[in-house]
């Protein structure tokens, strides 16, 4: 064996509650929050911790005029557009449009508080409405019982909260992760499709329609009730849809001209609430919303509902609703502080979010989260903080004490329209083929949740896809990543032969890259591979030098090992060494080196088979190699003289 000056490091194993704590950091908080003032005063540590869970405490001292100046207009834009999607989305969870309203009121100034993105701006979701409409509309429905029906939304909007703060609180925000960015393209795209045409409806003037949201129920109850399409409601649904899409096109063209895009949902419930005035528009088959009582938010608290008939599709709605909520936030919110190359905490956001919608089912508001839509209009507008939710939540108040009866005559194919618009920017063609272009299996699981969505449930699409994706990653886990390494010639660089063709190997060596943590789903694969490696390098040749003598094991990429590894390395060994073959390991991390050397591995093959890098392990292995063969050579000289 050659001497190398660079040694593996046998030092004393960690005790248990030294590894417990360094995984559960790395689980829990992989952005160590409190080092970078740990070492601080105690009332200064104290200050900075109160900073830290209260983002509101951190920004506001250095707030200032110049600043409230684009925090002014970004709030007034925003509530230009928070009205009518309020009303729109209050409609669309079959709930009384003032319910809308009042939740673009509490939830921003609570936002503002908790939340550590400067450019999201909070609101509710076409997505989530739906859903919720659809949950629990199963159970109760909002046309026969709509006070019950109210109030069980208040409750899983509750439930919502609890599960979105214990989240937060217990650092879990990795959860989130779980819904894939193919799962969520196609769950968007699925559940664009159905509302949009779920605003058929509206947009004719019907009266009977269908309770599900799969395409084919939606288009069958659009036709069978043909006798009820009024042609002035589908006129006026048009021409309000071509002045919306306009206005989007022109957005895109001119992104400075984005506050047209912006103000034209409000330009349309105001031309539409005129027109209904002035022409009548019930006499004529277009209905309108209907009262809408000036006042702020009425308590809701003594309305919660926790009934054991009730209590499990109240739960399921609030779970399914916030993780949809929760991903949909999180992701908008970190995709617009890229831009600005800042950054934002999930597990605040989460905090606030879970804040926001407890506080909101007391003060009679349904689920809220960050919407693109919203949020893209407060970025574009120029906010610089989360005053701009402050702005808009007082501009919702003056709406709510002075205003509100104004929207009353607001036709809801007008509204229908508004939604359609939306959800039309929300089908993303481009994504779905560059999906299809770049990984077919991320294809397939967006289009799971996609046709889940449109022809089955929302919920049901939801779990195909996300199941699509676990099983992916379980065959991740259980089929490693492993090559045949080789020498970059002119280097001491080994890299896999199959990428870099060019590449040598050392006869009688056989390198092996492992890329994986080795657990139980994945011993016996890699014990199958690790040998067909060997037996394909040795069935290459017929000739006694190309046999294998060594096996190196790189284990650089291995970031863990459980015991049935560890016994899946001892048989592995147990078998080469039947076919004198020697196993070396390279590079073990310290958290396997542990392992093995608790389990007396390192003991059975021996320390002086573990190697720093995988040049001092092939250079040992030469020099055993040279010192047989000399030894060989000098026999049979013996025995020929």
């Amino acid at each position: 064996m050659t001497n190398s000056s660079h040694m593996v490091n046998f030092a004393s194993s960690r005790g248990f509650c030294t590894t417990f704590k360094s995984d559960c950091k790395e689980t829990f908080f992989p952005d160590d929050p409190f080092h970078k003032f740990k070492d601080e005063k105690p009332l200064h540590k104290a200050k900075k911790i109160i900073q830290y869970f209260i983002p509101l405490f951190e920004w506001l001292p250095k707030y200032n005029l110049r600043l409230l100046r684009y925090d002014l207009l970004a709030g007034i834009t925003i509530t230009s557009l928070a009205i009518p999607q309020g009303i729109s989305y209050a409609k669309l969870a079959d709930l009384p449009p003032i319910i809308g309203l009042y939740s673009s009121f509490i939830p921003p100034f609570v936002y503002a508080i908790f939340g550590s993105s400067k450019h999201l701006a909070v609101g509710t979701v076409a997505a989530n409405s739906l859903l919720i409409a659809e949950t629990i509309g199963n159970k109760v429905s909002p046309k026969d019982n709509p006070t019950l029906y109210l109030h069980l939304v208040f409750t899983a909007t509750f439930f919502t909260g609890i599960f979105q703060l214990a989240l937060g609180f217990l650092r879990l925000g990795i959860l989130v992760d779980f819904l894939s960015h193919s799962t969520i393209t196609g769950f968007m795209g699925g559940t664009a499709i159905i509302i949009c045409l779920q605003q058929l409806k509206g947009i004719f003037g019907l009266k009977h329609f269908t309770t599900h949201t799969d395409v084919v129920s939606v288009l069958r109850a659009v036709f069978s009730h043909r006798n009820e399409w009024r042609w002035q409601s589908a006129v006026v649904g048009v021409v309000f849809l071509c002045f919306l899409q306009f206005t989007r096109y022109l957005r895109q063209r001119k992104p400075k001209l984005f506050w047209i895009s912006a103000m034209s949902p409000m330009v349309v419930v105001v031309v539409g609430c005129l027109f209904a005035y002035f022409a009548h528009a019930e006499k004529h088959g277009i209905n309108i919303v209907g009262d809408l009582k000036k006042g702020l938010n009425p308590p809701s608290i003594q309305h919660l509902n926790f009934e054991s008939q009730y209590l499990p599709v109240t739960v399921r709605a609030g779970l399914v609703t916030g993780l949809i909520a929760l991903a949909e936030g999180i992701a908008i919110g970190r995709s617009f502080a890229i831009i600005k190359n800042e950054q934002t905490d999930g597990n605040k956001e989460i905090i606030a979010f879970g804040f926001m919608n407890i506080i909101g089912s007391f003060t009679s508001c349904y689920l809220t989260t960050g919407p693109f839509s919203k949020t893209a209009v407060n970025f574009n507008a120029g906010c610089r903080t989360a005053m701009s939710n402050v702005i808009m939540g007082f501009c919702m108040m003056l709406t709510l004490l002075f205003l509100a009866p104004l929207f009353s005559n607001t036709p809801l194919v007008a509204l229908s329209a508004i939604i359609m618009s939306a959800m039309l920017g929300l089908i993303n063609y481009e994504e779905i083929i560059h999906l299809f272009k770049v990984d077919k299996f991320d294809f397939v699981i967006c289009m799971a949740a996609f046709l889940g969505v449109s022809f089955i449930s929302m919920d049901v699409g939801l779990m195909l896809s996300v199941g699509l994706a676990l099983l992916r990653a379980l065959l991740y886990v259980a089929r490693p990543a492993s090559c045949k390494l080789g020498k970059i010639p002119n280097s001491s660089l080994y890299r896999d032969t199959e990428q870099y063709p060019g590449s040598t190997t050392i006869e009688g060596i056989l390198v092996l890259q492992l890329g994986s943590p080795i657990y139980f789903a994945n011993c016996t694969y890699i014990r199958e591979r690790t040998l067909r490696y060997v037996q394909e390098e040795q069935g290459i040749s017929d000739s006694k030098s190309d046999v294998i003598e060594h096996v190196l094991l790189d284990l650089s990429g291995v970031s863990s090992i459980d015991m049935t590894g560890i016994e899946t390395f001892v048989e592995i060994r147990r078998i080469l060494d039947a076919k004198g073959i020697k196993l070396a390991i390279v590079n073990p991390r310290i958290e396997v080196l542990e392992k093995m050397t608790l389990a007396k591995f390192t003991d059975a093959i021996g320390k002086e088979s573990f190697y720093l890098s995988i040049e001092d392990a092939v250079q040992s292995c030469l020099f055993t190699l040279n010192s047989k063969k000399t030894a060989t050579e000098s026999s049979n000289d013996q025995n020929v003289a």
